[in-house]
Formats: structure tokens, sequence, C-alpha cells
């Protein structure tokens, strides 16, 4: 059952965002001072984008898979994961080490183990593939209910899947946040499929 509470409240979301910015792809030199600095960016920074219809998912969910992105930030996935009920929640990370990606050792790191099942997806690409996932993987990925992708390399290599796909992720170039209609760094909760301006704004 789902006891969360309302997506204005709802922090785990916004620190997740703000393990974002532990990315060496986007940023060669991510200090301590950057992390705090985003920490207390995120929990003031709006939430753009679907988080009502987030709400509502999470609710109906009952197989949840959670795509993890960077190492670093997996520590304030599990913040959220926590809100989301542990026990429908499956973590997937990476089947092997590429640039700072989230792996099996890095979930074990911060006791992940300990209150979901952990998976990976067989590949060692930067972002989900599903023709490069292992077969297992791409089994977890078609029976979830809702799946939670983490991270704008994730947005997209899945944005346009038929499934019923969340993406949680800071802005980090032009392009991505063309598309969406966003200036470049917003915090964006953003739907498969789903254009993300004008909607859902909240802080």
């Amino acid at each position: 059952m789902w006891t969360g509470i309302g997506s204005e409240k709802f922090t785990g979301l916004h620190l997740a965002i703000a393990g974002n910015v532990i990315d060496l792809g986007a940023k060669a030199n991510v200090t301590e001072a950057d992390v705090r600095d985003d920490i207390r960016q995120a929990l003031t920074e709006p939430l753009i984008g679907e988080q009502d219809a987030f709400c509502r998912a999470v609710a109906k969910a009952r197989r949840i898979l959670y795509l993890a992105d960077n190492a670093g930030e997996i520590a304030f996935d599990r913040l959220l994961i926590e809100q989301l009920s542990p026990a429908r929640v499956t973590v997937a990370v990476r089947g092997k080490a590429v640039i700072n990606d989230a792996t099996m050792a890095d979930a074990r790191a911060v006791g992940l183990h300990d209150i979901v099942d952990i998976i990976d997806n067989g590949s060692d690409a930067p972002s989900t593939l599903l023709d490069d996932c292992s077969q297992e993987f791409r089994q977890r990925f078609a029976a979830a209910d809702l799946i939670l992708a983490k991270g704008q390399g994730n947005f997209e290599a899945l944005s346009d899947e038929p499934y019923n796909l969340f993406f949680l992720f800071k802005a980090k170039c032009f392009v991505v946040a063309d598309h969406l209609g966003v200036p470049v760094g917003a915090h964006v909760l953003a739907r498969s499929g789903a254009k993300t301006a004008g909607k859902g704004v909240a802080s």
C-alpha cells in the first residue's frame, strides 16, 4: 500500500534529483561543496512535470522497477525507495562498470540489498538500451506496473518506450531541455511520451 505523502511534500523525489549532480559524465570535477549546494537547491527548486500522475501510478502499482543511474546518487535514491514501500520495489543497476554508473557493488555499499531485490541489467551501456540488456532484466521490465528511471541518459534511451515509465532527472543539456520546454538545470519528473512544459509545477 502506498504510504507516501502529497507530491508537494514528497522530499524523496527532490533528494533523488539532488543526487543526480554526482555525474562525472556531465561534469569532471564534482566537489563536496557541489553536492551540498545541490541538496539545498533541490529542497526549494520547483519540480516540473507529472507529480500527480506519478503519485496515482505509485498508489496503484504492485511491482515497481527502479532504474538506478550513478554510483554516488544511489545513496539518495534509497531515501526515495523507502517512501515507495520497498517490498514492492526492485532496483536495477548496470551489469558492468561504465563511467560512474551504479553497479551491484554500489547498491550493496549503501545497504539497498537489505530492503529491496537488486538485479543488474546485463549491460555496460551508460543508459538502459533494452536490446543490449539481459533476458531476465527485459522480463522484469515488461512485468513492472511502474518503472521509475533515474537520469537524463535513461530518458534519452527510453522516453519513447510504450510502458508506464516516469523519468526523474536534472536537465543537463540544451537539447533535452528544449525538447521538454524547460530551462537547463530544471528538475524534471517526465512521463514516457509526454511533453513536460506547463505541467504540474510544484515546489
